[in-house]
């Protein structure tokens, strides 16, 4: 008979290679919360960025985890973890220590337990470039020009610009563009169609979650629209189909890989093209979400990439190929 759970909480800060720019400002590291489940020697991971844009902080998430501790010692399943905490970037760490736990007390990989018809393969993902000045980003746009896909963050104001020189510098890569929200109504036609004459593929989130009723009606558009801010779970995709067609399904945002492999098996039934996103984290964060890139059309799990030191062992990337998770790490 099985022991009971050991639950381990702790707060990591991991310095960034740099800088890290969007919309909503700059950060030096990744901090995040790690979530260790122990039961007879054997032990599962799991780790969660709480995002202030959803009112959740690091010590918000230990609180909520310290506060569900006995229930989740004594025994908790994936099925319970929604009842047990009210912060779902807490939900995604326990949610993926459960899933690991459980891979190896089984001896069973993640990507079986979750009923994919194959193991995994190695994806591209996409290396993003944070905001700047166009002519700053055009010179990491020439760094990077070699990757195939590269993730541009922009804000407003001299986004034109910023994608005209992006795409000089890096003729042959191919771009998406998050706007984390940055863009107004009144300019969406014409940003379209910078991107159009860009070659952009795919904008995350152009308009505010709050105030996206413009993209209602759109027309057909040979770039993507993205939901991120606006789409969190299966409740939320009735309301999104005349606004969007893809959405980004983060770990963080949907309160773990459980939750995540229903929303994209939803989203693919409800004609959402998939988009698997990341917070700025470790490759432990990272290796739930290879497994829904197994899914997806465009992937975005470059978070080790941005950071200065990665964990040991980590997700290996040739480039921009992301290879699945070592199982000394997760799953």
């Amino acid at each position: 008979m099985a022991t009971a759970l050991k639950l381990m909480v702790a707060h990591e800060s991991w310095p960034i290679a740099g800088s890290f720019t969007i919309s909503r400002g700059s950060k030096t590291s990744a901090e995040v919360v790690h979530v260790t489940l122990e039961q007879d020697g054997v032990v599962g991971h799991g780790e969660c960025v709480p995002y202030a844009r959803y009112e959740e902080t690091i010590d918000g998430a230990m609180a909520d985890l310290e506060a569900a501790r006995a229930a989740i010692e004594a025994g908790c399943t994936r099925a319970d973890v929604p009842g047990l905490l009210k912060l779902h970037a807490a939900r995604n760490a326990l949610d993926c220590a459960l899933w690991d736990l459980e891979a190896k007390r089984t001896g069973t990989p993640v990507w079986q337990l979750a009923g994919l018809a194959e193991e995994p393969k190695p994806v591209i993902t996409a290396y993003t470039l944070s905001l700047d000045t166009p002519e700053k980003m055009a010179e990491a746009a020439a760094r990077s020009a070699a990757r195939p896909l590269l993730k541009i963050k922009l804000g407003g104001d001299g986004d034109d610009e910023r994608l005209r020189a992006i795409r000089a510098a890096a003729p042959k890569a191919r771009l998406i563009i998050d706007a984390n929200e940055g863009w107004k109504p009144a300019e969406l036609d014409n940003r379209l169609a910078v991107c159009a004459e860009t070659g952009v593929e795919l904008v995350e989130q152009p308009l505010p979650a709050g105030d996206d009723e413009a993209l209602r009606g759109l027309g057909k558009t040979d770039v993507l629209i993205c939901a991120d801010e606006s789409a969190h779970g299966k409740e939320d995709l009735h309301k999104l189909q005349a606004r969007y067609t893809a959405i980004n399904i983060k770990l963080d945002k949907t309160g773990g890989l459980t939750e995540a492999l229903a929303l994209a098996h939803a989203a693919r039934e409800a004609g959402f093209e998939i988009m698997i996103g990341c917070m700025l984290a470790t490759s432990l964060a990272m290796a739930p979400g290879h497994i829904i890139a197994q899914m997806a059309k465009v992937i975005d799990l470059d978070g080790p990439l941005l950071l200065a030191k990665d964990r040991d062992p980590g997700i290996r990337f040739d480039g921009s190929l992301m290879f699945p998770a070592p199982p000394e790490l997760w799953g």
